[in-house]
C-alpha cells in the first residue's frame, strides 16, 4: 500500500481507536497526510503523535457547531479534505422492549447523524473542487440485524442509505461515496457487548473468529485510491468473517 496516497489529505473520524485508528495507520503508510479526529483531544494527539499523523481534532460528531469547527480545523491543518473517514461510533446493546428513547436517540445521532454532518461540512468542498472520496463505516448488521442491537442495526441501515443516495448526488462532481460495512471485530467498541452475544456470534461466522482492525483497514486504502476505488460508486463492501454473502 505504499505510496498510493501520495499527495492526499484525509480526515479521518474515530481515529484515535479500532476501525478509525487502523485506517488513520494505513493511510499515514500510504503517504496520504491525516488528521485524527476524535471526541477525546487528548486521545485524539495522543494517536497522531503515534502514528505520524499530520494533526488532530476534538468533537462531538452529534454536535453540528462542534463538527463545524473541527472541520475547520482540520482543513486549517490539511489544506483541504480529500478523504473523509466517518468511523466515529457508538455501540450499547439491549433488547428493544426494554429500551429507553434516550439510549435509542443517543446511537442515532452519534452512528447517524454524525455521518450527516461530516459529510454535510466536507463534502460541499470536495464538490466545489470536483474531487474526494467518502469512505462510511456502517455494519453488517445493518444487512441482517442483530438481537439486543435494534438501536445499532437502524443506525447502521440509515449509513448504508445515506451513502448511496449521496454517492448519487454527487459522482457526478467527481466525489465517490462508498460504505465499509465489517463484522464483528475485536476493538474497544465491541469490547462492552455480552459474552454470549460474543460466543454466539463466533460461532456463526464461517470464518470462526471476529476480524482484527487491520484487516479492515486496506479496504478503507482501496476506496480512497486511484485508480483502485476509481469504479465504487454507492457500494458497500463487506470485510466481515463471512457473516453476511450479498
Amino acid at each position: 500500500m505504499s505510496g498510493v496516497l501520495d499527495g492526499r489529505t484525509a480526515l479521518v473520524t474515530g481515529g484515535a481507536s479500532g476501525i478509525g485508528r487502523a485506517i488513520a495507520a494505513a493511510f499515514t503508510a500510504a503517504g496520504a497526510r491525516v488528521v485524527v479526529l476524535d471526541r477525546d483531544p487528548d486521545a485524539a494527539r495522543a494517536a497522531a503523535s503515534d502514528l505520524g499523523a499530520s494533526g488532530s481534532v476534538a468533537a462531538d460528531v452529534s454536535d453540528e457547531e462542534a463538527v463545524r469547527a473541527a472541520v475547520a480545523a482540520a482543513e486549517e491543518q490539511l489544506g483541504r479534505t480529500d478523504v473523509l473517514v466517518n468511523a466515529a461510533g457508538l455501540l450499547t446493546q439491549a433488547p428493544l422492549v426494554e429500551m429507553s428513547l434516550a439510549q435509542w436517540q443517543q446511537t442515532i445521532d452519534v452512528d447517524l447523524t454524525g455521518v450527516f454532518l461530516l459529510c454535510r461540512h466536507v463534502v460541499p468542498g470536495m464538490v466545489a473542487r470536483g474531487d474526494g472520496r467518502v469512505i462510511n463505516i456502517a455494519s453488517q448488521l445493518a444487512i441482517k440485524g442483530g438481537e439486543s442491537l435494534t438501536h445499532y442495526s437502524a443506525a447502521k441501515a440509515g449509513v448504508l442509505g445515506l451513502t448511496k443516495a449521496l454517492a448519487l448526488e454527487v459522482a457526478r462532481s467527481g466525489v465517490l461515496v462508498n460504505a465499509i460495512a465489517p463484522g464483528p471485530v475485536e476493538t474497544p467498541l465491541v469490547a462492552g457487548i455480552s459474552e454470549d452475544w460474543k460466543r454466539a456470534k463466533r460461532a456463526e461466522l464461517p470464518l470462526g473468529r471476529f476480524g482484527r482492525p487491520e484487516e479492515v483497514a486496506p479496504t478503507a486504502v482501496l476506496l480512497a485510491s486511484s485508480p483502485g476505488g476509481d469504479l465504487y460508486v454507492g457500494q458497500t463492501l463487506g470485510p466481515n468473517s463471512g457473516d453476511v454473502m450479498p
